[in-house]
């Protein structure tokens, strides 16, 4: 069989471009050939580190924040309290801001390529907070909290805000893979496993499916072992 004839080279230019944009699409990087096989180009694909948006600098911040790092995505910490959103306390973090939650969130450029992890200090700021980035195209919204903290969030928000379930199920909560985490550094590790697991496709059970099954049901109901777990921020 006689070879296939070269592409004349707008031809060739032209699919080159088709396929390095739909890698882009993809993300992947990819081998393509062409002229029948005669011709490889690979593309590959540089994309920006994810970011991790920690809000709030509370115990379990801390080792979160490293192990975003150690996770290579870019980390960010935001609390409304300079005492706490300090270089000292997150040395490892990108950057570290001091400010009102709502302002920040309101101007952050977020997008497909973020994790917001709330871990502040009380229901009214994750209030503030998810009223901010619900509508947001983040990849991943979780939130802190007890079963008992999580249903009153969600229930304020739907009762005074008009926030339809539904959409309230984007949110992980409780926050972290069912792992029996306790001390701050273990609820660290189940964060952020659980943004990994979603990143990747993971199949690893979440604390919070249940709740996205039935907002009346819990995991764990015969143990206080997730009101202890989420409640330490």
């Amino acid at each position: 069989r006689p070879a296939d004839p070269p592409l004349p080279l707008d031809d060739l230019a032209g699919a080159v471009q088709s396929d390095a944009h739909h890698a882009l699409q993809r993300g992947r990087s990819q081998l393509f050939t062409y002229a029948g096989g005669e011709l490889e180009i690979f593309i590959e694909v540089q994309q920006p580190p994810p970011t991790l948006l920690i809000v709030g600098a509370g115990h379990v911040a801390q080792p979160l924040a490293q192990l975003g790092k150690m996770t290579d995505f870019e980390v960010v910490v935001l609390d409304d309290r300079p005492r706490f959103a300090s270089k000292e306390r997150f040395p490892t973090a990108d950057r570290v801001i001091a400010a009102p939650f709502p302002d920040v969130l309101r101007r952050w450029p977020i997008d497909a390529n973020t994790a917001i992890v709330l871990v502040t200090r009380g229901h009214q700021f994750d209030v503030a907070c998810l009223l901010e980035v619900l509508d947001s195209p983040a990849r991943y919204i979780g939130m802190i909290g007890s079963k008992r903290r999580v249903r009153a969030v969600f229930e304020l928000l739907q009762r005074e805000e008009g926030i339809p379930s539904q959409k309230l199920r984007r949110v992980c909560a409780p926050i972290g893979l069912d792992i029996g985490a306790e001390t701050p550094a273990e609820i660290a590790i189940s964060i952020i496993a659980e943004i990994i697991n979603l990143y990747r496709g993971g199949h690893a059970p979440s604390l919070s499916d249940a709740l996205r099954r039935d907002r009346r049901s819990f995991p764990h109901p015969d143990k206080n072992r997730t009101s202890k777990l989420q409640s330490v921020t």
